[in-house]
């Protein structure tokens, strides 16, 4: 490996402890590499799904500070429309641009205090730092994006409810996007009033923005993923690896090194990577290591990380079962970001 410039080698993620301090969670609060430049410009909205333009149209006022657009009839003045509710909730399926327009939000709105974090890396921000301080931390902030809201952990959701709630006394506005919780099958249908459910204590302080469509990933590939013979995966981290760090695991390593590893500091896993090698893939059995996988998976596509592999193709790496159970919206998000990753 590399003394000087640019880190070279071939790393084994299953090697690694990565430790994160609060200071470096707080840092790291900003939209993911593939959207720091993310704007309402850049979001191409679907001409077959009207509502991505109606969401564009009305995310565009939230971030200006304005009220919703509102069309007008022939000879009739347009309604005003009512003025905007502090938070917003970005309801719908997979690949639909939700975390684009997310961010385009943060970039968007002139505040001098904004965050952008997944529901992850807040709730690991109060282990770390404690509710109090947390609180204080985020007290007086202009803006928090909270991408993914996580809604299978009760107690997570409660703290985040709690600290939300806090912070929109103080004038925070919000915006979020979140994952369908166990057993609402609908790819996005019933994320809303699942979402709004969950969080009834903060229910009134969001407005829902609707945005269907297809998953964008998808458009242009037939949906499975590449698996590689070992020659060329090996060519493959090796040529990633002359110059830059590239990791190389076996599959099953990998996904019990997961469990040893707290989600909050998967990022710094994969942290100066160039490539992710997984050899000898298998179909997951244990629905724990499947969601920690997504977990670490998430984080890989935020980086733009291109996946080799070898074995079963990632597309079939969550059992039958999984994909028809309660997690079923999660495991099809990971298959098409582990699709799109292997064809990077």
């Amino acid at each position: 490996m590399g003394t000087t410039g640019t880190r070279t080698g071939i790393v084994h993620l299953t090697d690694l402890s990565p430790e994160i301090s609060g200071a470096e969670m707080v840092a790291a609060l900003v939209p993911p590499p593939q959207f720091s430049a993310a704007t309402f410009d850049s979001y191409r909205a679907d001409p077959a799904y009207p509502s991505q333009q109606e969401a564009k149209d009305l995310l565009m006022a939230f971030a200006g500070g304005g009220s919703a657009p509102k069309s007008a009839g022939l000879f009739r003045r347009a309604k005003k429309s009512p003025p905007m509710r502090p938070g917003v909730y970005l309801d719908g399926g997979f690949g639909v641009g939700k975390t684009h327009l997310l961010a385009a939000v943060h970039h968007a709105m002139p505040a001098r205090r904004k965050y952008f974090g997944s529901f992850i890396e807040y709730t690991a921000l109060v282990g770390a730092l404690g509710y109090k301080n947390t609180v204080e931390l985020f007290r007086g902030a202009d803006l928090l994006c909270i991408d993914e809201f996580e809604l299978d952990d009760p107690g997570d959701t409660m703290v985040m409810t709690r600290l939300l709630g806090e912070l929109v006394a103080s004038g925070t506005r919000l915006a979020a996007t979140s994952n369908t919780p166990p057993n609402a099958l609908g790819e996005g249908r019933f994320a809303a009033q699942d979402f709004l459910r969950e969080i009834h204590a903060m229910a009134s302080s969001f407005q829902t923005v609707r945005i269907d469509g297809t998953d964008y990933r998808h458009r242009d590939v037939d949906g499975h993923a590449i698996a590689l013979q070992v020659p060329a995966y090996e060519a493959a981290v090796a040529d990633a690896a002359a110059h830059g760090l590239a990791s190389d695991d076996g599959f099953d390593a990998l996904v019990a090194h997961l469990a040893r590893v707290h989600p909050s500091r998967y990022i710094r896993l994969i942290d100066g990577l160039e490539l992710v090698g997984l050899r000898d893939v298998a179909t997951l059995a244990d629905q724990s290591a499947a969601l920690r996988f997504v977990a670490f998976i998430d984080r890989v596509y935020d980086a733009q990380l291109p996946i080799r592999a070898t074995g079963t193709t990632l597309d079939r790496v969550f059992s039958e079962e999984m994909l028809t159970g309660g997690y079923r919206k999660k495991y099809l998000r990971a298959i098409s970001r582990l699709v799109a990753s292997t064809l990077a």
